[in-house]
């Protein structure tokens, strides 16, 4: 079979694959993505959005709930049936003929299976066409749950995230194994929807890659919806007779109907022909700012997203996505590129600490460094807090308002280097934080940022007036 030749060949069409596709498209360069499953990837279908489709009516509803006149028409429970039907809807019933047809609007050839390198340059798509790059092929193969080796695990079937987002029942016990993200929203989602959760974290708090009153927080909130959390514990064996049962190193044992492990990532980049180009099977991708992978002579290999390991966010994938499009296009055009940190061609956001929400209730929202990170990296810092309940427009969501957020201000520079903000509807807080963080904007000038009245926003005045004592 004769060669198919296009200027870049892209192997994943997540969302990140999706972006570096457009961003090459968009450059005049020919473009082909290859995806073995559903263009739209992992976020659309079994990540981010219906993992929020099923987040958003428990929110709206404990909302509703702590105010006076709402809650007393807000006295039902979820509506499970309409819950799941929503989230069903926001998956497109797990078909992908609506991202199909927007790669076609934008004059990207779609190639459906599993792409393999075949060498330089070249990409094998399973006993079919064999796809050769003028320019660059682009690695977006993303990443997977990653499990821990544990005594008749693979006997027990557990969910992973997929498992955990995609269900059609649920649960009515449900242990969910995992300190992170997905351990905590994915136990705040089911436990609302009407299982018996219990949480197990082999450490001694939630979210630890963020401050520790995030995880302390949203802790108490979950315990608070009756979920089980439990810390210093793991599991040590399971065993599935219908019922699974998990024993735990404490030597107790504890039987759910389910057991949902959210242990970590691992890259999907196990059989996609690393081998072929030098390097190791299964491995993260090591790249540099332009998402340029490095040991590969030439410059013509990309890799962003998960299958990077530099941030694990679809949103800095997408990121990632835009500047690695950026420098294929610039190389094609015979540019020199511009990796200095804030160019044309640097994922500089990467480094500076990207921004996260975690959509439990409260939110925990974070951007940059937290003040231990932010230490270890030697930089001379001051953190300043503030009771998040005793701004102005908290008081407009109930008298019940518990939050808190923090700044992280590097005194040398005189500069934002980190924001964290825990409590209900923060999320929408976290923009300015980041916008802050990365256009290091004095705080002088941020004095001069005036936030509007009355709303939660006003704890950036707050958080400031303590910093100027």
């Amino acid at each position: 079979m004769n060669p198919e030749t296009y200027d870049v060949v892209v192997l994943g069409g997540g969302p990140t694959g999706e972006n570096l596709a457009d961003r090459a498209k968009a450059a005049g360069l020919s473009t082909v993505l290859v995806e073995s499953q559903l263009v739209g990837g992992e976020c659309s279908y079994w990540a981010c959005m219906p993992s929020k489709a099923l987040l958003r009516p428990i929110a709206a509803l404990a909302h509703a709930r702590a105010l006076p006149g709402a809650k007393q028409a807000a006295g039902g429970e979820l509506d499970v049936a309409a819950v799941l039907a929503r989230r069903d809807e926001f998956t497109s019933h797990w078909h992908d003929d609506g991202q199909v047809e927007w790669l076609r609007s934008t004059g990207i050839d779609l190639v459906r299976g599993h792409g393999r390198l075949a060498g330089e340059r070249a990409v094998q798509v399973d006993d079919g066409p064999l796809l050769r790059a003028r320019h660059a092929v682009a690695v977006c193969t993303g990443s997977r749950p990653a499990l821990p080796h544990v005594p008749g695990l693979a006997e027990a079937h557990p969910w992973t995230s997929r498992d955990a987002t995609s269900s059609a029942v649920v649960p009515p016990r449900l242990a969910v194994v995992g300190g992170g993200v997905v351990a905590a929203e994915m136990a705040a989602a089911w436990r609302a929807l009407g299982s018996e959760v219990t949480l197990l974290v082999r450490g001694g708090r939630l979210l630890d890659r963020m401050e520790d009153f995030a995880g302390e927080l949203v802790a108490e909130g979950l315990a608070e919806a009756g979920v089980d959390v439990r810390f210093g514990v793991s599991v040590t064996a399971l065993h599935r007779d219908g019922p699974v049962t998990l024993t735990l190193s404490d030597g107790s044992r504890l039987t759910a109907d389910e057991v949902l492990y959210a242990t970590g990532r691992a890259p999907r980049t196990d059989d996609i022909g690393l081998e072929t180009v030098g390097l190791t099977p299964g491995s993260w991708l090591a790249v540099d700012e332009s998402c340029t992978v490095t040991g590969v002579p030439g410059d013509w290999l990309y890799a962003a997203g998960d299958c990077n390991h530099r941030a694990l966010l679809t949103h800095q994938g997408k990121y990632q996505a835009r500047i690695a499009g950026a420098a294929i296009g610039a190389r094609a055009r015979g540019a020199e590129l511009d990796t200095a940190r804030w160019g044309a061609h640097a994922a500089s956001a990467d480094q500076a600490g990207p921004p996260q929400v975690v959509f439990t209730e409260p939110e925990a929202a974070a951007v940059g460094l937290g003040l231990a990170e932010a230490e270890r990296a030697g930089l001379r810092v001051r953190a300043v807090d503030h009771d998040l309940g005793q701004v102005a427009g908290a008081s407009l969501y109930g008298d019940s308002y518990r939050g808190r957020a923090r700044l992280v201000v590097d005194l040398d520079r005189d500069v934002l280097v980190g924001a964290t903000f825990v409590g209900p509807a923060v999320a929408e807080l976290l923009h300015s934080a980041t916008v802050a963080v990365v256009g290091e904007v004095p705080i002088a000038r941020l004095w001069h940022a005036v936030p509007a009245y009355p709303t939660i926003s006003e704890v950036w005045l707050r958080l400031l007036e303590t910093l100027r004592g």
